[in-house]
């Protein structure tokens, strides 16, 4: 009987988490590897707040697991603040050398690794996608954690693509529900606005709320992942996570066989996909380029 731990950033109740521990669970009984025959599983959903992260990553190393699966950023610096001997696979960090997870992608050199969401590279195409969507567009809402690296690492990299001096960035912070709300009143106060919403388990768990406000002041939305496109995004560019937590279940695999986090070079997602929502479009009024809705991986209707 092998154990393995899990570390979250959403909650039970939500959806997409489930979506991804699903995938997860299935590629590991395709490897061999079966809940109560030669597997125990216990997962911890860290949510957004910083407190549950530390509680919950003490309680998992404790119980001695082979292997640790963290889903961002905050799971693994809290796990990383614990243990430098539990093996440690990530399954959605945005830049696991620059947050000091790993030494380099090619040789992580500790007890960790994994897979990449995607570069800070990606952030400007964001700004790209809303402009080509609502060409009027003048004032950007980028919202944004800044207590993660990440998030500041998303916004400077938007920053840097709206060069043009008639572009205004406002930043808003997703951690607390009555300042979106606040935030997203203000923003909409002035017309020709939009809204980026960047990558982090604040994002996330707050995604209905923002979205809703920015329906409801007819803002534009782009975003970075597909599940906020479902739930009435307008559009999305980035890597379908949850294709990515079967390849870490390959690595918890190898890991359980005997390798080493040291010696499995993190990797980077396999495919970026446009994902575009035509009934949120209608009821903001825009009527979407051709060429862009003949580009998109996913129209949803």
């Amino acid at each position: 009987m092998r154990r393995i731990g899990l570390l979250v950033n959403y909650l039970p109740e939500d959806l997409e988490g489930q979506a991804r521990i699903k995938a997860f669970v299935e590629a590991l009984r395709k490897l061999g590897w079966i809940e109560g025959e030669n597997l125990q599983t216990e997962i911890k959903y860290g949510g957004d707040e910083a407190d549950r992260y530390q509680k919950f990553a003490k309680a998992l190393v404790e119980a001695a697991p082979d292997v640790i699966v963290a889903g961002a950023s905050p799971s693994v610096a809290a796990l990383q603040g614990i243990t430098h001997n539990v093996p440690v696979v990530f399954a959605g960090v945005i830049d696991p050398v620059g947050a000091g997870f790993v030494k380099s992608l090619a040789r992580p050199g500790g007890n960790v690794t994994g897979f990449t969401v995607f570069d800070y590279s990606i952030s400007g195409k964001w700004l790209e996608l809303l402009k080509e969507l609502a060409p009027t567009v003048k004032r950007v809402a980028v919202v944004r954690d800044p207590s993660l690296a990440a998030g500041i690492g998303q916004f400077a990299v938007i920053q840097s693509a709206s060069s043009s001096p008639e572009m205004e960035l406002t930043a808003v912070d997703p951690r607390d529900p009555k300042e979106i709300d606040r935030a997203f009143t203000e923003f909409a106060g002035e017309p020709n606005g939009g809204v980026i919403v960047t990558a982090s388990a604040s994002s996330n768990r707050r995604r209905e709320q923002m979205l809703s406000l920015a329906l409801r002041y007819r803002l534009p939305t782009v975003c970075p992942l597909r599940f906020y496109v479902v739930d009435g995004g307008l559009a999305s560019y980035g890597p379908d996570i949850v294709a990515i937590y079967p390849r870490a279940a390959e690595y918890v695999d190898r890991i359980l066989k005997g390798a080493k986090p040291a010696d499995l070079p993190v990797q980077a997602p396999t495919q970026y996909k446009l994902v575009v929502n035509l009934k949120t479009a209608h009821a903001l009024g825009l009527s979407l380029p051709n060429s862009l809705i003949a580009r998109a991986d996913e129209v949803i209707e």
